[in-house]
């Protein structure tokens, strides 16, 4: 009787080990197949964007500082700057050339000189979708490479 104990029990422990594991797997697939249904591939915008904050962060920042508010009266604030969405074209022809005059921006006139950067017309379209986007900033229409090129100097 006690080895007729001692199977029964052995085939017990067989069955329940087989089963979690057998819940263990498919739980892991579902997880898997929860996970790769959640990862989405980014936008366009959003790859811009990315690039963009890198061109930010080697021309941009000495002058407009990582915060995006500039220095009053000497260097304009891009945050919540009302130039950038008045003067859409005037914004782009800047970062693409340079800005040197008098501007106003939010009601502040700035007269500095901003050299141009030398960035390609791609480097441009990111860096105003960056700046279009970033802080208080949130922008309907993309910058594209293509109205970039239709700025001229």
């Amino acid at each position: 009787m006690t080895n007729h104990i001692r199977l029964i029990s052995i085939a017990f422990l067989g069955v329940l080990l087989f089963s979690c594991q057998s819940k263990e797997k498919n739980n892991t697939e579902k997880i898997g197949y929860v996970a790769s249904e959640s990862i989405q591939e980014k936008t366009d915008l959003q790859k811009s964007i990315d690039r963009g904050r890198e061109v930010y962060d080697g021309f941009c920042v000495q002058c407009h500082l990582p915060n995006g508010k500039g220095t009053r009266g000497i260097f304009p604030p891009l945050d919540g700057a009302d130039w950038l969405t008045e003067k859409r074209a005037e914004s782009i022809h800047a970062v693409k050339y340079g800005q040197s005059g008098e501007i106003v921006v939010n009601g502040v006139t700035y007269n500095n000189v901003m050299p141009p950067m030398g960035l390609s017309d791609r480097e441009v379209a990111d860096v105003m979708n960056y700046i279009m986007n970033a802080w208080s900033n949130t922008q309907d229409k993309k910058v594209t490479i293509e109205e970039v090129k239709g700025i001229s100097n």
